[in-house]
């Protein structure tokens, strides 16, 4: 008997092992929580039975100038119970203008960067997209991940993409319009359309009403994007990567400046990059869009920041975002730099929105950890009161740990860092030093600029005119650097116009060595000295005369270990990033009103603890 009891007792508790697994509710599957997260659930979890099927979605504008309101093309991927049995559930969606292809990577997509600065550049080939997909179904992303969780996964192609109708703007009214569109629709207050032009309605009666965004990159904006118009429906979004403003992409402090990787790259050229769309319409597109609008607005010349650029910058259109935020970034992408993140991150906390920053010491991408995203779209999508919004503010996969295994800070930047200035004294062509120590009349440096010599070759030469550069002694603790560094230069040009690029190093210089992850770059900053005054107005340099500008480098969390010592490298022209002119212009430095500001965790103590053996 009491062997029958205990096998009883035995089946009872791996019944209710299973049961979750299994998921049904009155012989119905339905969605499983474990630890405030979506379960996979075997039901859900057959390709075969799927279904999916294509539409579009009418928005509210008309950029394509048919006449008619444009369509997004929209895909849908739903498990069979939101058909058979009536199930109900939560949306991830996202949304790109990669979609349907993109143009080769050829000779005149770029512009040509080796000309003088305020010189007007030789014009680009018009290069146009080469394909458009064939497939009726978007894309397969998500798909795998999110589907046999609960979710169904939604798509669509930007506009002027795919087979989206309109114009993309890149960054304009309707790339935020458009996703705002397909979710009025997903929540019920719009109709789709079965085909691109015609009446048949079909409605989304399998939405709850939850809608969650992510994606990388572009794919990453486009959530910021949609939230920014406060659509209700859009719960939460997960951008990693993202775009958020494309002056901070294309220029810097008032200089033109390339995203890492693609040099010459501008507005214009994204816009043909991705201009996949109905060929009939790219002659109306491009006279209205590239060759007008950007054209018009995009100044190559001066680089200010001006309405066009503003228009473009998504921290300027915050005010009507409510959706839950999740960032992800990489503090070494020089692609989308780590500041994109961190001024959303920051105004989204300052409104109250629930917001969450990860940060990993890797390049452009980079999601966070599956088991933060499946709690972030758990509780504000399934409403599953997980405590997500108690958790750690701020997540550092610190150096050489597993992206799978970051470590939680109360915010970013550390709230134990303060603010460290150092100050300058000689040693060009060599060497100089770098001091919490101020002495007076330390004099001026010179250095010649030349495009020719990458940044690197210039952070590891023991002697060049072409930069200059101010060390700290060697390290003898680590040191943990938290937010952004601020860097003031007083300095003179021979020429009315020069680049000013700014470094900060670990030195000796490793070759990429120092970490599996990291390199011997902590941060960098660029900046031109005819806004010395305001990004939005740029004037002439007078030959000879001193001016003083101030600005950030990207914002960091590095821990810089023992042993090396901290470079601060000031030169002109960067050639992975900045415009080409011919050598020979030459910068000026005042020392004594030059200064570097770094976010130390532990503040001058912590400096002087690291210090005290040297």
């Amino acid at each position: 008997m009491k062997k029958a009891l205990k096998l009883n007792f035995l089946l009872s508790v791996l019944l209710l092992n299973i049961v979750p697994a299994i998921a049904q509710k009155a012989g119905k599957a339905i969605p499983v929580f474990e630890n405030g997260e979506a379960q996979i659930i075997p039901a859900f979890n057959d390709p075969e039975k799927w279904i999916r099927h294509d539409l579009w979605v009418e928005t509210e504008f008309d950029t394509d100038g048919d006449g008619k309101l444009d369509r997004m093309h929209v895909a849908v991927t739903r498990p069979e119970q939101t058909e058979t049995e009536g199930l109900k559930l939560p949306i991830v969606y996202n949304s790109s203008p990669y979609f349907a292809g993109v143009a080769a990577l050829a000779d005149g997509l770029f512009w040509n960067v080796r000309h003088e600065l305020g010189e007007v550049a030789k014009p680009r080939t018009k290069v146009e997209v080469v394909r458009i997909g064939e497939r009726p179904i978007i894309s397969n992303a998500h798909i795998k991940t999110w589907v046999p969780r609960g979710y169904i996964v939604v798509h669509s192609s930007s506009p002027g993409t795919g087979l989206s109708q309109g114009a993309p703007t890149v960054g304009g009214d309707n790339e935020s319009l458009a996703p705002k569109a397909v979710i009025d629709w997903l929540c019920g207050r719009i109709p789709g359309y079965v085909s691109i032009d015609g009446d048949e309605k079909i409605d989304a009666y399998w939405s709850t009403g939850k809608v969650g965004m992510t994606g990388t990159s572009y794919n990453g904006t486009i959530p910021l994007a949609a939230a920014t118009t406060g659509v209700d429906g859009l719960e939460a979004i997960i951008p990693i990567a993202p775009n958020t403003s494309y002056y901070h992409y294309y220029r810097s402090n008032g200089l033109v400046r390339s995203p890492g990787g693609y040099l010459g790259e501008d507005i214009d050229v994204l816009y043909d990059f991705i201009h996949s769309g109905e060929e009939s319409k790219r002659a109306y597109n491009n006279a209205t869009v590239r060759d007008k609008e950007m054209k018009e607005g995009m100044d190559r010349i001066t680089g200010d920041y001006n309405d066009f650029w503003a228009g473009r910058d998504y921290l300027n259109h915050m005010k009507p975002m409510k959706a839950a935020l999740l960032m992800s970034h990489g503090f070494n992408d020089w692609n989308v730099m780590p500041e994109h993140s961190y001024r959303i991150y920051k105004a989204a906390k300052a409104k109250g929105i629930p917001s969450q920053i990860f940060y990993h010491q890797n390049g452009h991408g980079g999601p966070p950890p599956m088991k933060m995203m499946n709690r972030w779209f758990t509780r504000y999508l399934h409403g599953e009161e997980n405590g997500v919004e108690n958790d750690a503010r701020a997540w550092i996969v610190r150096e050489n740990d597993k992206r799978e295994n970051p470590t939680s800070y109360t915010d970013y930047p550390n709230p134990e860092a303060s603010d460290v200035t150092f100050y300058l004294s000689p040693g060009a062509p060599g060497i100089g030093n770098l001091s919490t120590n101020k002495s007076k009349n330390q004099g001026t440096e010179k250095l010649v600029d030349n495009y020719s010599f990458p940044g690197a070759s210039l952070a590891q030469a023991q002697f060049t005119t072409h930069r200059l550069m101010y060390v700290t002694p060697p390290l003898a603790k680590d040191i943990h650097i938290s937010g952004e560094a601020k860097v003031t230069v007083r300095l003179s040009s021979s020429k009315p116009a020069a680049n000013l690029s700014v470094w900060l190093v670990s030195l000796p210089w490793t070759d990429g060595r120092q970490s599996k992850i990291t390199d011997n770059i902590i941060t960098r900053g660029w900046a031109d000295p005819q806004n010395h005054n305001s990004i939005t107005k740029s004037e002439p340099l007078v030959v000879g005369k001193f001016y003083e500008i101030t600005f950030n480098l990207m914002p960091d969390d590095q821990i810089i270990p023992k042993g090396q010592q901290i470079g601060l490298m000031v030169f002109s022209s960067d050639k992975e990033f900045t415009l080409w002119p011919a050598p020979g212009t030459e910068l000026t430095v005042d020392l004594d009103a030059t200064t570097l500001t770094l976010p130390i965790v532990g503040g001058m103590e912590a400096l002087n603890t690291a210090m005290k053996e040297n």
